[in-house]
């Protein structure tokens, strides 16, 4: 008997698989067993080894239906201006970049073979050939120097605009080859192509509604802050998708999400907000998949507005922040304590000598106090675009009417928050994605040129040592900058980042091949094109 399970497990195993593949039920399975002359224990072994086997290969074919949580009519398929979810969603599977990380948050290439400097200030990147545009277009160095210089041009509004002020130039050698010249070292380049903002599009285009790239899916229908549907790329250079088409849209109540996803409407409903997981636990047919790479919701205070240009206003909210009742009742334990900048505890650049400020309401009173605004009603704007804002918006409030604080929170709508209210009320809430490194993560939102300035920090110190770590290539100096720029942004910027969060994807156990990511949740919204669906 030894000897027959023993050949059967080493030959026959794929006739199992194959066999299930087919919807060959339990019962039949369980036939071949006993016509094979296994044991019903050795069997039910085999069973799980040849499902596992199973649901671990790719299968080709299936429409799959994914839900994020916010969109608007300013989506858009412009990789260089998209900002929210669904727009990074629809940019890396109709485009591509130069380079990405891989789920370790290691550098691969994409689009380039190879992108290789001897100084950190020209770089050489030579280009895969063979590679084609939607529209049957070949894809050459041109292309790439169009990509990377309109972000420079003011009029095309990128939003990483402030990362390429540092790009001197950018020039074909040849139809494969590009050189890029940075106006001064900067060793994070190959990274920050890995940015959702940095895909090539064709050399020319003014008209992305087609969105025309180069990407693993060709975009089919778009409406703005309606839905976005795609086809497999049958053309693409590297290894095709899985899934046959996927439609894209935005169901901003969670509850509704979630029920998308457990009455089979939706096969993927993406971050989920703590207080609704316990709907999904337990129930069959469902799982969750969680990241904790760099995510945070964070409370913005202008310091060029009233009450923030108020000294002492800003440090005494984050010192108003709770922050271990946000984690344990708000997130349902579902984040790390942060400590007010913006360099995850998993970046080997964490300054974690920098520990998160104790919640001191009596402190947070007398800074309140010393500034005149003790009493005052104070509008603080919140909204579900922003992960959790509402439940942190809720906890502050309480918080503050225990000291004779007035906070008067107002609940807006998520269609519009981000081009209506995030960046310009005085107080409000943000939702910064994972960026992998921290030059990237301080040129988007502390530089005093930075895009996305929350507080409008501006510190010619910061900004100068900003410059100087880029052209560091010893580690040790380098991360002693950064140390001492996260301590500067803790202390002086009008960013209060109590935690980082934990991304939550829920979706159906037919959904295969997610993985987690440093750039975030949905695989750093690049999983269209390595998900697979089972019956």
């Amino acid at each position: 008997m030894t000897d027959k399970i023993t050949n059967w497990t080493r030959k026959d195993d794929a006739m199992v698989e194959d066999a299930i593949r087919r919807g060959a039920s339990r019962r039949d399975l369980l036939r071949m067993f006993m016509l094979g002359g296994v044991a019903m224990a050795s069997g039910g072994a085999i069973l799980g080894r040849a499902g596992a086997a199973v649901a671990q290969t790719p299968v080709m074919g299936g429409h799959l239906r994914a839900a994020a949580w916010s969109s608007s009519t300013a989506d858009t398929l412009d990789p260089a201006t998209g900002s929210g979810a669904t727009d990074y969603v629809r940019a890396c599977a109709y485009y591509n970049r130069l380079t990405n990380l891989d789920e370790h948050g290691k550098l691969v290439m994409e689009l380039a073979d190879a992108v290789e400097s001897d100084d950190a200030k020209v770089w050489t990147v030579t280009l895969k050939s063979g590679v084609t545009f939607h529209d049957g277009k070949t894809m050459t160095a041109d292309d790439v120097v169009y990509s990377m210089m309109r972000h420079k041009d003011p009029a095309t509004g990128s939003k990483v605009a402030a990362m390429a002020e540092q790009i001197s130039e950018v020039r074909a050698e040849n139809p494969t080859t590009v050189r890029i010249t940075l106006a001064a070292p900067n060793a994070d380049l190959p990274n920050i192509l890995a940015l959702h903002h940095f895909m090539i599009v064709a050399d020319g285009t003014t008209d992305f509604s087609k969105g025309n790239g180069t990407g693993a899916f060709v975009s089919q229908d778009f409406q703005p802050g309606v839905r976005s549907l795609g086809v497999r790329n049958e053309d693409y250079f590297g290894q095709k998708a899985n899934i046959e088409s996927f439609e894209y849209f935005a169901i901003s109540d969670d509850n509704a999400r979630i029920n998308a996803v457990l009455s089979g409407d939706i096969q993927l409903g993406a971050s989920i907000k703590p207080q609704f997981i316990r709907m999904v636990e337990g129930q069959p047919g469902v799982v969750m998949s969680r990241t904790t790479s760099g995510n945070y919701t964070n409370l913005n205070i202008r310091l060029d507005l009233s009450p923030g240009d108020k000294a002492g206003f800003a440090e005494g909210m984050k010192y108003l922040l709770n922050r271990e009742l946000i984690q344990k009742s708000a997130l349902r334990g579902l984040a790390e304590i942060g400590n007010d900048q913006p360099i995850a505890p998993n970046s080997p650049f964490h300054n974690a000598d920098l520990k998160a400020r104790e919640y001191d309401p009596e402190r947070a009173r007398s800074l309140f106090d010393k500034a005149g605004l003790l009493g005052q009603r104070i509008e603080v704007i919140s909204s579900d675009a922003a992960s959790s804002a509402n439940d942190m918006a809720m906890i502050l409030q309480q918080s503050g009417s225990e000291i004779g604080m007035n906070f008067d929170v107002q609940r807006v709508p998520s269609d519009g928050y981000w081009s209506n209210y995030w960046l310009k009320s005085p107080v409000h809430f943000g939702n910064i994605n994972p960026r992998p490194t921290p030059d990237i993560l301080f040129s988007l939102l502390y530089a005093s040129d930075a895009p996305w300035n929350e507080s409008q920090y501006k510190s010619e110190k910061f900004d100068s040592m900003l410059v100087e770590a880029r052209g560091e290539l010893d580690f040790a100096r380098r991360k002693e900058i950064y140390d001492q720029m996260q301590v500067m942004i803790a202390n002086e910027a009008g960013t209060a980042i109590p935690l980082f969060l934990s991304n939550v994807d829920v979706h159906t156990d037919k959904l295969h091949g997610l993985r987690p990511s440093p750039l975030g949740g949905q695989m750093g919204y690049d999983f269209a094109k390595h998900v697979w669906l089972t019956a």
